[in-house]
């Protein structure tokens, strides 16, 4: 007779590469799709929402770090917890007031005031990463979880480099204009290396199938 299934083989072994979707170079999959796969494997499967203080608010805050969300998912009798900051669209920490930042390249980089719009996206986002503490979708962020060097911005070297491919190819000002489009940014040296890494393996695929 065939072994059964963990939890986790079952979830983990769901492809999900259909539906992931990708902002600012990281990967990820949408809250309603998520919760609806387990429910198919697991109808009474059930998630939590932490909720603190005389208030019950759904989140911790402290003036230095800012915001912070937690959930708990149960499905049969295994329950796994899960934790995230509130964040902006960069993934920068949002606190109860606006405050700025900078990188090597840019400064007084803004990071506005966290709303209750702010942590109820931190929320569902806390719920997909707490599934994926039971498998699904857990190689998606196999990747997440770099070095901090993927989040600084590329060097001179990369930058050579980059244009190097770009030449390369007949149109390299409409390749390079698509790219800053794609990416948002107004110069390759706002990229940052995670974004390099990723643009460089695309035009590498490009000209193999060239």
């Amino acid at each position: 007779m065939p072994k059964e299934k963990s939890i986790f083989e079952t979830l983990f072994n769901i492809n999900l590469n259909d539906h992931i979707e990708k902002k600012n170079g990281l990967s990820y999959i949408s809250w309603p799709y998520a919760w609806a796969e387990v429910k198919k494997y697991y109808p009474d499967a059930s998630y939590e929402i932490k909720l603190f203080g005389e208030n019950n608010l759904p989140y911790v805050f402290d003036e230095n770090t800012g915001y912070m969300v937690f959930t708990s998912v149960t499905i049969k009798d295994i329950t796994h917890e899960m934790w995230l900051p509130v964040m902006d669209s960069a993934n920068k920490t949002m606190k109860s007031v606006k405050y700025v930042y900078e990188t090597k390249y840019r400064k007084n980089i803004p990071v506005e005031t966290a709303t209750m719009f702010d942590i109820n996206k931190a929320i569902m986002r806390c719920l997909v990463k707490n599934l994926a503490m039971f498998g699904l979708g857990l190689y998606i962020y196999a990747g997440e979880d770099l070095p901090e060097l993927q989040n600084e911005n590329v060097t001179e070297t990369n930058i050579r480099h980059l244009n190097d491919l770009v030449d390369s190819f007949d149109e390299p000002e409409r390749l390079k204009n698509n790219i800053l489009n794609s990416y948002n940014v107004g110069e390759f040296k706002e990229l940052n290396v995670s974004q390099y890494n990723e643009i460089v393996k695309k035009i590498k695929n490009w000209n193999k199938n060239q």
